[in-house]
């Protein structure tokens, strides 16, 4: 696979903002596909940063109602990626 097949979007919220600052982790949205070996990978060529460890885990969709109707949000598998002590991703440098 393509690293950027593999690699979908990073996951930006409260819990990954503090891991990122806390614990220098990064949550990522990647291919249902994909196994640790792969992200690592991805994430080594993508960002050229030394990836330390991956943590994986596939978050099923929620069922939601709209009145009467009922949906359900698509299954999605997210990536908790720590890295090396010093390396660092920025996402939103000149924002």
């Amino acid at each position: 696979m393509i690293e950027y097949d593999i690699i979908r979007r990073p996951v930006q919220s409260e819990k990954s903002n503090l891991q990122k600052e806390e614990s220098n982790q990064l949550t990522f949205e990647v291919s249902p596909s994909a196994n640790r070996v792969e992200i690592k990978n991805a994430i080594e060529k993508i960002f050229n940063a030394k990836v330390k460890s991956v943590n994986t885990l596939n978050v099923k969709g929620k069922v939601k109602r709209r009145g009467r109707i009922l949906g359900k949000r698509r299954d999605w598998k997210k990536a908790i990626v720590r890295l090396m002590p010093g390396q660092r991703i920025d996402f939103f440098e000149g924002v």
